[in-house]
């Protein structure tokens, strides 16, 4: 056994185990879907750093949240994509590894960036004549700065756990990518501590954010309620409401797969919600922020007048 553990150099990743067919359908359309996660949020980072209007602290986060799905994407999709057209291709251990690595800190970052936006949405609509005050350029600075560390470090504790572990087969990850569950599985040795430790990051960066987000929504909708103005009640619930419904389709999804009841078992049903999260979610975001925030498609119309101008 002890010269068994250091064989294990690579992994091969089983996907889904389909019809070659359906794999080749498969391999087309999250190509396309992939294609507009990289244009859909390269676009809002595009409409939020070219007009000056959108140069505030919603937008300002709303800017890293695009960076972070972008980079969310594009950790696990090449790979999904390289295994639906060459499914005995395998990745190395080092890159399975890193994979893993990734996908925790942008799924961390993520978490935190949400439960900061809706901490801005909270103060602008139940403190606006202090909101500039509060919500200063070194706040939102330092509150971004600040979740890109915490969800780097959070993801690194993980790592540094995992590294230890002997891995002498199977070398089959039952998985679309290095998902830290199903990397797990393989490990030659107990992983109590692993699984404690997952479950505990999960309660700690979903649970606790989300049961914030949920209560500080609490008192944006009493805000909102009493608003004079039916056109403040209807720009307050535009805004939110997008934000809502990205923490929604991120966080539930999340909950469900790491909190819920069995979070460990790698059942195809949790497989396929673990694609939504990481191949649907980063799409569906500027979609969200787009079609339901006025701000931001007036000024998409103003960058095509410009052009068609010029």
């Amino acid at each position: 056994m002890g010269r068994n553990q250091t064989s294990v150099t690579e992994f091969l990743l089983l996907g889904f185990c389909l019809d070659p067919r359906i794999q080749m359908l498969l391999f087309g359309l999250f190509s396309l879907f992939y294609t507009f996660t990289l244009l859909g949020n390269g676009l809002i980072l595009g409409v939020i750093s070219l007009d000056s209007r959108l140069h505030t602290p919603m937008y300002f986060f709303l800017s890293h949240l695009a960076v972070v799905d972008i980079a969310y994407a594009c950790n696990t999709v090449p790979q999904m994509l390289v295994n639906l057209l060459k499914p005995d291709q395998p990745i190395s251990f080092a890159g399975c590894l890193t994979q893993t690595f990734l996908f925790l800190s942008f799924a961390h970052i993520e978490c935190l960036l949400l439960v900061v936006m809706s901490y801005d949405r909270y103060v602008a609509i139940c403190h606006p004549l202090r909101y500039s005050v509060i919500m200063s350029w070194r706040v939102c600075i330092s509150l971004v700065v600040t979740s890109w560390i915490l969800g780097v470090l959070l993801a690194l504790v993980h790592l540094l756990l995992l590294i230890p572990l002997p891995f002498c087969g199977p070398q089959k990850v039952n998985h679309f990518f290095c998902e830290i569950i199903a990397v797990l599985k393989l490990a030659c040795a107990d992983t109590h501590i692993n699984e404690i430790m997952v479950l505990a990051g999960a309660v700690s960066v979903l649970v606790g954010p989300f049961s914030s987000i949920v209560i500080s929504y609490i008192y944006i909708l009493c805000a909102i309620l009493k608003i004079q103005s039916g056109e403040g009640r209807q720009k307050a619930f535009s805004t939110c409401s997008s934000h809502l419904c990205v923490v929604g389709l991120f966080y539930v999804t999340a909950i469900i797969m790491y909190v819920g009841p069995r979070y460990g078992n790698p059942k195809e049903q949790k497989k396929y919600l673990l694609l939504f999260h990481s191949l649907f979610n980063p799409m569906l975001n500027p979609l969200i922020y787009s079609l339901r925030n006025k701000e931001v498609k007036d000024a998409l119309k103003r960058m095509l007048e410009k052009e068609r101008i010029s």
